[in-house]
């Protein structure tokens, strides 16, 4: 089958994103060069895997979003309105998380880069660590990319592959960030305490320099092989605890401890947040199921004491599925759920 005429189509395709205005002189002349060695791939014949090495090298690297930021919306009222619609009680995080917004804010007006600690979310599981993250993305109205670091076995999947190998790869980083489409993005680095401990030291050598913005500017991803700047992104950590994070980190982090939540608390929680989102979640209508007030204490503890929600959002789901499902065969409700029946519902 002659493949010519679909790689000349391809080549047309790269040649216009290696011209895009916003990729670094320097970068545009190398992707040219790399232009250059794909023209003979094509001219040749049976190097089809070198024509696909060079051809993913070129794609990723020209379309990565070098100098495309998006818009910072610094409204801190709007911030605080935030944080309250999606968190219940956490008052001196939330108080902590404001500050910290705040100097940003003073930064961006004076057209400056922010060099504060990387604010670093500590607690159990459930504890609502990883929602404040995406709570602060919303409240700048900024994309967020989520990199989990639980079990992370190779320091390649965050740094990425050098491309003398065939089957290299960018790290997750560089393709969080080529997703995202802008370089300013609010990156969490989840679980950063949950490295698998063959990895620790090298994974934490990057974390180092990621987290430190005297290097994070020129961040190099060995399969990308150019520096990239990611001085304008915002960096936020979570930990269930800080025993395997290595001092280096530790120095650049600002350790936010999460709060346990009562059974009282998480009661609201379930009533105002959970239930609400699981039902919409679920294509139900609020008015399909009403829980008795004197239930709550059992949803919230049905197994013993847990400081976290994932319990209670666990439970709160089950139940709204096995509502779903009797409305699907044909019960269109509503429900009630009551002293008598809430063995049916809750697991």
């Amino acid at each position: 089958m002659d493949t010519t005429a679909p790689q000349q189509d391809i080549f047309t395709k790269l040649k216009a994103q290696a011209a895009q205005p916003n990729l670094p002189s320097d970068l545009a002349e190398k992707l040219q060069d790399e232009l250059g060695r794909l023209a003979k791939i094509i001219d040749s014949s049976g190097y089809r895997m070198e024509f696909d090495r060079q051809l993913r090298y070129m794609d990723f690297v020209s379309t990565l979003p070098f100098e495309k930021s998006s818009q910072d919306i610094l409204d801190l009222k709007r911030a605080a309105q935030i944080l309250d619609k999606n968190h219940y009680g956490l008052t001196e995080v939330k108080s902590r998380i404001l500050e910290y917004l705040s100097i940003l804010i003073l930064h961006s007006r004076q057209g400056q880069s922010l060099k504060a600690p990387i604010l670093a979310f500590v607690g159990l599981v459930g504890s609502g660590k990883t929602s404040l993250a995406y709570s602060i993305a919303e409240s700048l109205g900024r994309k967020l990319v989520r990199i989990p670091l639980g079990g992370l076995g190779s320091v390649k999947e965050l740094r990425g592959g050098s491309r003398a190998n065939a089957e290299a790869e960018p790290g997750r980083l560089m393709k969080l960030i080529n997703t995202a489409g802008v370089d300013n993005p609010v990156i969490l680095i989840d679980e950063i305490d949950r490295v698998a401990a063959e990895s620790r030291s090298d994974v934490m050598g990057v974390l180092v320099e990621l987290l430190d913005p005297e290097q994070n500017f020129a961040f190099t991803d060995n399969f990308v092989d150019y520096p990239f700047n990611l001085s304008k992104a915002l960096f936020i950590a979570t930990a269930n605890n800080t025993g395997n994070i290595a001092t280096a980190v530790m120095d650049r982090l600002e350790i936010i401890e999460m709060p346990g939540y009562s059974d009282e608390e998480k009661a609201i929680i379930g009533k105002r947040y959970i239930l609400p989102k699981a039902l919409q979640g679920a294509g139900l209508s609020p008015q399909v199921l009403m829980i008795d007030e004197t239930l709550w204490p059992q949803i919230v503890r049905p197994l013993g004491y847990d400081a976290g929600i994932r319990s209670l959002q666990r439970n709160i789901e089950g139940l709204v599925r096995k509502v779903a499902r009797e409305v699907v065969e044909g019960n269109p409700g509503p429900y009630k759920i009551t002293g008598e029946n809430i063995g049916q519902y809750l697991s």
